[in-house]
């Protein structure tokens, strides 16, 4: 894997936001919403907190009832607690957090010079890594371009218009289709690099397997649209020590698993992989640099 970009060293927080904003603001204002409701309850709480301690003694003994009054108010100021950070957690991992992983994940390819077409699976958001991997492109002086592929047209207006915001549009490209199956012709792309998207495909399924059936399936697709010798590059949460699985079925080279990274409040993974321009003989070999979240 290459080296992590600081995210402090290279843009603030504030510059990013202003330029891609927040998706998932609903999840956000619900967090924190909730904090604050559990705040005002345990003011009130410590306020009567005498009166609350009379009420339990109707029921308990006088020990007992303080006691089960202080543990309630405990869980309630934890309860708070706990809500600000997941809030904050979230707002971190949408805005410094994805920025940072997306220059992780440029730097996880070795040579961009010989890039003559990239593919951002599922550019969420308004494009934070397909923008990241067009100025790398600009960057080298390159002709090629990086195609941003997602589900609505709404996302990919928004993302074309980030673009020309950072000065990369004309290295940008978008359209909508399905990450099970890619419109893209077999072998087409030097690059395919994918950030927090692909644990998405297969949400709603009826069951747990058939869900991981369909995200098997948008990790063969990626496989298929990528030529021989070409990179990829996936960071998602949850579920990537399935697709390292994938990956060696599919004799896939060069398998790197990065370290664990907290983001959304669950476990993440970055990894990358080589598609074999040669037939390989043997099992191919996972190098691992993690540790536990």
């Amino acid at each position: 894997m290459g080296k992590s970009t600081s995210t402090s060293n290279s843009r603030e927080w504030t510059q990013i936001y202003a330029i891609y904003g927040m998706d998932q603001w609903q999840t956000l204002i619900f967090l924190l919403t909730q904090a604050i409701l559990f705040s005002v309850l345990s003011i009130l709480y410590l306020l009567y907190f005498t009166a609350i301690c009379i009420f339990f003694e109707r029921f308990l003994a006088s020990g007992t009832a303080r006691f089960a009054a202080g543990f309630i108010a405990a869980v309630i100021v934890l309860s708070a607690v706990c809500l600000y950070f997941a809030a904050a957690n979230f707002f971190y991992s949408a805005v410094p957090l994805h920025y940072d992983m997306a220059n992780r994940i440029v730097s996880a390819v070795s040579d961009w010079s010989s890039v003559k077409l990239a593919l951002d699976l599922g550019c969420c958001g308004r494009g934070i890594l397909l923008n990241a991997v067009a100025t790398q492109l600009k960057k080298e002086g390159s002709s090629g371009r990086v195609v941003g592929l997602d589900r609505t047209k709404q996302t990919t207006l928004s993302t074309l218009r980030s673009a020309v915001t950072e000065g990369v549009g004309e290295y940008v490209t978008c359209r909508e289709g399905d990450a099970r199956r890619l419109p893209f012709p077999d072998n087409y792309f030097d690059v395919v690099v994918s950030g927090v998207f692909v644990h998405t495909v297969g949400v709603g399924r009826r069951s747990a397997a058939e869900a991981a059936a369909e995200r098997m399936r948008a990790v063969g697709e990626v496989v298929r649209v990528m030529k021989p010798g070409g990179v990829g590059v996936v960071w998602d949460l949850l579920h990537v020590p399935e697709y390292v699985i994938r990956l060696k079925e599919m004799k896939m080279e060069d398998i790197t698993l990065s370290e664990c990274v907290t983001a959304f409040m669950v476990s993440s993974h970055i990894v990358s992989f080589k598609k074999p321009s040669h037939h390989l003989h043997g099992p191919p070999e996972v190098r691992l640099d993690w540790r536990l979240c």
